[in-house]
């Protein structure tokens, strides 16, 4: 799809040709109980009052979500309106934006309508910009159209009849529009590549296949790619991430990712990534209902891989490194037994209670492979606890940090990108519930802030930089009918970078 930006001043009269501008539909907003105003009005006026009669016929009262499609429309240069409702102007933010957008993509994807002038990123959302009403609107469309059809023996010809969008903004925001219209099409580039990743079985998204991507991305993106096998990860003593790949007849991967696009003397931003391609629980076995959800427990990773894919497309001057992980945990007569001790790359001994908290296992070497970066920060991304769902929910992702300014950082960048995270606490209380009596530390820490306690397991390798840690169990895929990767948290973890990147 090609997206392009053009000012215009509706209030202004200086619509810059899109009254007469040729296109199949032209799409406005109607606020509910309200009189028409911009584009909605000047459309009225160019079509002799055509809005106020079917905004008075009760035709289209405004209400949030609802849709109208006016043919043949004489007058300006669209041979079609979508009107859109809004519902009330008082307090029209960006949830009722986000609304309205995903509406209006619905009803015209549902039609053969090629090219749409889009007039809803003018709209006065509270606390945003046109710019930002803009990168909203691409990623809700990208999202409409994502479909994962490659493991369908016939899947169905994928119909996109859309083929151009020309988003309406302010002339003071044009410059910065276009910069968000790039954002938001790389963003959405490496959002379906996390989608893809997570979707895959893992019968095929396996630990070689993720380290076949990382390989293809570096070639494609001019990535340093290096993947370690088991000897190199020997060699490094990884004894936690070895222990949990040995029941599995799949090898694992080691997988480091470095893009650089600042000095090589600049510090990097290092991201770990959780890639449990498949999470049986191992000997601690998990129910069967929904296990073949545990596909999804390499979420984590492939959000490392989207966010290096649109950091990538950017060009973002900084540098970032891709650290994943990869196995899967699987059940065998060779497989590593609750009450097994191992040593960590770090020298720390773990007393394994539960061979299904088995991604700290994998994470707490990658943190300490991270050192030799000597990074800026790390911050790793893991479908970690279901504690974290019970804590949060599926809305919000957990954050976990002791340091107030890349917390701060994070938290900021999820509000900006829409991708919500809640901080979560990591006192120094909860090491207690990580004792062992055999060992440096438990694995688990019991039922109890079970988040909480998997953090501060983590926060024991992070002592040589700044670091956080991002719980995703509850927002990187959604079960049920809409089943499916979602690709979160790629906006976050992308516009931490973009800010980090403007500094």
């Amino acid at each position: 799809m090609d997206f392009s930006i053009k000012a215009c001043e509706w209030t202004k009269g200086t619509t810059n040709g899109f009254l007469t501008g040729k296109s199949d539909c032209i799409v406005l907003g109607v606020f509910e109980s309200q009189t028409l105003n911009g584009a909605a009005l000047e459309i009225d006026t160019a079509t002799k009052g055509l809005i106020t009669r079917i905004v008075k016929a009760g035709d289209m009262q405004g209400k949030s979500g609802t849709t109208l499609f006016l043919p043949e429309v004489s007058g300006i240069g669209a041979s079609r309106v979508l009107l859109v409702g809004l519902g009330k102007q008082d307090g029209f933010g960006q949830k009722a934006y986000g609304d309205a957008v995903r509406a209006a993509w619905r009803a015209i994807l549902g039609t053969k309508i090629a090219q749409v002038t889009f007039t809803l990123s003018q709209l006065p959302v509270q606390e945003r910009g046109g710019e930002w009403a803009v990168k909203a609107a691409i990623l809700a469309l990208r999202a409409e159209t994502y479909q994962f059809t490659q493991m369908k023996g016939k899947p169905e010809p994928v119909k996109r009849n859309l083929k151009r969008i020309v988003f309406s903004v302010d002339a003071a925001d044009e410059k910065l529009a276009k910069a968000a219209a790039k954002e938001g099409a790389a963003l959405a580039n490496g959002m379906d590549l996390a989608r893809d990743l997570g979707n895959l079985p893992g019968n095929v998204c396996t630990p070689t296949y993720l380290a076949d991507t990382a390989k293809k991305l570096g070639k494609e993106w001019n990535l340093k790619t290096e993947i370690l096998g088991v000897k190199q990860l020997e060699a490094l003593k990884m004894g936690s991430m070895l222990s949990v790949t040995r029941g599995s007849a799949q090898p694992p991967q080691f997988i480091v990712m470095q893009y650089q696009g600042a000095g090589a003397k600049t510090a990097p931003i290092v991201l770990v990534g959780k890639g449990i391609t498949f999470d049986s629980g191992g000997i601690s076995l998990k129910p069967g209902e929904g296990m073949d959800e545990m596909k999804y427990d390499m979420c984590g990773a492939a959000s490392v891989f989207g966010t290096l894919r649109a950091v990538a497309e950017l060009g973002l001057k900084l540098n970032v490194v891709g650290i994943v992980p990869a196995c899967e945990n699987m059940p065998s007569s060779t497989a590593t037994k609750p009450g097994d001790i191992v040593t960590s790359m770090s020298g720390q001994t773990i007393e394994i209670l539960n061979t299904d908290a088995e991604g700290r296992l994998v994470l707490c070497d990658a943190l300490t492979y991270a050192e030799r970066f000597k990074p800026a920060a790390v911050v790793d991304v893991a479908t970690l606890t279901g504690a974290c769902v019970i804590a949060l929910g599926h809305h919000m992702s957990g954050l976990f940090s002791k340091d107030d300014a890349l917390a701060g950082e994070l938290l900021d960048a999820a509000r900006e990108a829409a991708d919500p995270a809640w901080r979560m606490p990591l006192d120094e209380e909860y090491q207690e519930q990580l004792k062992s009596n055999f060992a440096d530390v438990a694995n688990i820490g019991g039922r109890p802030g079970g988040s909480v306690t998997a953090a501060c397991f983590l926060s024991r390798f992070t002592s040589a930089y700044p670091w956080a840690h991002l719980d995703i169990a509850g927002t990187a895929w959604k079960s049920g009918a809409a089943k499916g990767s979602t690709g979160r948290p790629v906006p976050l973890l992308t516009q931490f970078l973009i800010d980090r990147a403007a500094q």
